[in-house]
């Protein structure tokens, strides 16, 4: 009960006024009701045992005074050691057991009671915005909605075997006009996405408006990219990103690689790194085929981005990629496999900071 009692003060000064108000009252409420159970607790148990041996018989739900006058059940109200000392009463250590346990009772009672009608004023009170974060204007908001630029994002298939169905977004200024781009950046996709999927995120039109030109490609077997045989070994997908890049003039790209994708930017990476300005591999597959002295033959600078909760695929390409030279490192807290559709925002921040830094 003491700290119970000592828990509670040093809750109150952080309670709003009325919920302090009220725990103040019942702790008052408290400390009388215990007087009384104390002071009366040898009355009570005194009954009981009577009733126990028979002096006493229930009748309408009280204890009617059968051997004993009406005053000297006042009596005992009035005196109750009395009771404790007559010769066919338990003895003193049977009534003490007695006594504490109806203590005990009556203290567990008032602290649920107590305990129950704070919890919530406390709970509410902790959710509110402490005023010293309201007087510096500390105040969460929501992250700025990207420029309402018009970005218009064209599509193409690139004949061959097979042939590439591909989206872009061409660098603009503030005023949507068409500029040159900072940079070119190719973006590929896992098993369950596409092309569609960084156009729908954002992600073509954000990289437009910040100046860069966007390239996103569906692999083959994947959107509206029939499937071929004519990707089977890794040699052959590093031919086809090849033959994409170049048709598109594309010069020396940064190359963003989630998930499976890393079956093409992997070997490609490995073989043709002079022709990437940066490399953005986000838990890719394909990391454990290569040895430390291969990873760090690589010069190309590189972003490494997992989610926390990637505790398979992600923190093995994480551990197998840290072996590159020239690497940084993204791990969103929360997010999973996919973690630039969980926290898309965090991811197009960390995105935009690393091309900044290429150019």
């Amino acid at each position: 009960m003491g700290v119970l009692t000592l828990e509670l003060f040093r809750v109150l000064p952080s309670l709003p006024f009325s919920s302090a108000l009220l725990a103040t009252n019942f702790i008052i409420i408290m400390f009388s009701a215990l007087n009384i159970i104390i002071k009366y607790t040898s009355v009570i148990e005194a009954l009981i045992m009577e009733y126990s041996t028979g002096k006493y018989s229930p009748l309408y739900g009280y204890f009617s005074i059968s051997e004993t006058t009406y005053g000297h059940f006042v009596g005992v109200l009035l005196n109750p050691e009395s009771l404790l000392y007559s010769p066919d009463q338990p003895s003193l250590a049977e009534m003490n057991f007695l006594r504490n346990r109806l203590v005990v009772l009556g203290l567990v009672l008032l602290a649920t009671v107590l305990l129950y009608l704070l919890l919530p004023s406390i709970r509410q009170g902790s959710m509110e915005p402490s005023l010293d974060v309201q007087r510096m204007g500390l105040v969460a908001v929501s992250p700025p909605p990207p420029p309402a630029i018009n970005v218009s994002v064209r599509t193409g298939q690139l004949p061959g075997d097979p042939p590439l169905f591909f989206r872009e977004a061409l660098p603009v200024d503030g005023s949507g006009r068409q500029i040159l781009p900072r940079l070119q950046v190719v973006l590929l996709h896992g098993q369950a996405f596409s092309s569609k999927t960084w156009e729908e995120l954002g992600t073509l039109a954000l990289l437009a408006t910040n100046g860069y030109q966007a390239l996103a490609v569906d692999l083959p077997g994947f959107g509206n990219s029939p499937d071929s045989d004519a990707v089977k070994t890794d040699q052959h997908r590093v031919d086809l990103l090849g033959r994409f890049m170049e048709a598109l003039g594309v010069r020396t790209a940064v190359l963003l690689s989630p998930s499976m994708s890393g079956h093409y930017s992997i070997p490609f990476l490995m073989k043709h790194s002079a022709q990437l300005h940066g490399f953005i591999p986000i838990a890719p597959v394909g990391t454990r085929s290569y040895t430390p002295q291969q990873y760090q033959s690589i010069q190309t600078p590189t972003l490494i981005v997992f989610g926390a909760l990637d505790t398979n695929l992600g923190a093995q390409s994480h551990k197998n990629l840290m072996q590159l030279p020239h690497h940084s490192v993204l791990k969103m807290e929360g997010a999973r496999h996919a973690c630039y559709m969980d926290k898309p925002w965090e991811f197009h921040q960390a995105l935009l900071d690393f091309l900044s830094k290429l150019e």
